[in-house]
């Protein structure tokens, strides 16, 4: 297993999200997506912003990266752990598991998003596609990998048959569960000092990606998620007001 060596393993039985812990070695680094203004800081205290945060604050630090360098902050079967994290334990309908993760590192991250500029390419006007092929270069395709989120027909198909009452609502509870996969994903990827984003340019991509890693056509394209170094900081976001969105009965 090959580590980034600017990253040593922790000894203490102290886990992160992932099921691992690192922290960084000691060294003065320019870092930027921390703060709004640039700053020196150490590697260690980089590890103590970005590693030991609670759910919540973990939650809310999570935003969407569009801008990424090609560097990672763990071992690649580190993030591996991540998506074996979440399909282990994030709930779904049935106990049904019908999410399917696929992660693309190095060359294969690098071909996905050329399927995608190509098949844009064949349908985007020419006066519009430089705009979407320099969007999808600086904010895709120059990470450090993707996960493609799946769920599996064969699953709901036979839920379906075995439960015919709820028959019309687990393709529902199917995209329940994705979701939920995906949001764990993507906070664990953000804990984990990645920046990341969730992207949809299926179904136009879906049968070239499948042939390309012979994926079984029973699964079913949900969604991609790029992921690699911060290079910005997001914009700020505005929420609405909360007394619109929440009720409480006592």
């Amino acid at each position: 297993m090959v580590h980034n060596p600017g990253f040593v393993k922790k000894q203490e039985k102290k886990n992160n999200p992932a099921g691992k812990n690192y922290v960084y070695k000691k060294g003065k680094k320019e870092i930027s997506g921390i703060t709004p203004e640039k700053r020196i800081v150490t590697r260690q205290t980089l590890y103590l912003i970005i590693m030991e945060r609670n759910l919540k604050e973990a939650l809310k630090h999570r935003r969407s990266y569009y801008n990424l360098g090609n560097e990672s902050p763990l071992g690649d079967e580190e993030i591996a752990d991540i998506l074996k994290f979440a399909l282990t334990y994030i709930p779904s309908a049935f106990n049904s598991q019908s999410a399917r993760l696929v992660l693309l590192l190095g060359e294969n991250h690098r071909k996905l998003w050329e399927i995608v500029k190509s098949t844009l390419k064949k349908i985007v006007p020419e006066a519009s596609y430089e705009a979407s092929e320099h969007k999808i270069d600086k904010s895709f395709l120059s990470g450090y990998g993707t996960v493609l989120f799946y769920e599996d027909q064969t699953v709901v198909e036979h839920l379906q048959k075995s439960f015919p009452l709820y028959g019309d609502k687990f393709p529902d509870w199917s995209q329940q569960a994705s979701a939920m996969h995906q949001l764990a994903v993507w906070t664990m990827l953000e804990d984990a000092g990645f920046g990341a984003s969730l992207q949809h340019y299926n179904p136009l991509i879906d049968d070239e990606v499948a042939a390309t890693w012979q994926l079984p056509q029973s699964w079913h394209l949900i969604a991609q998620m790029p992921f690699g170094k911060p290079l910005q900081i997001p914009a700020p976001h505005e929420n609405k007001p909360l007394e619109e969105r929440l009720r409480v009965f006592q």
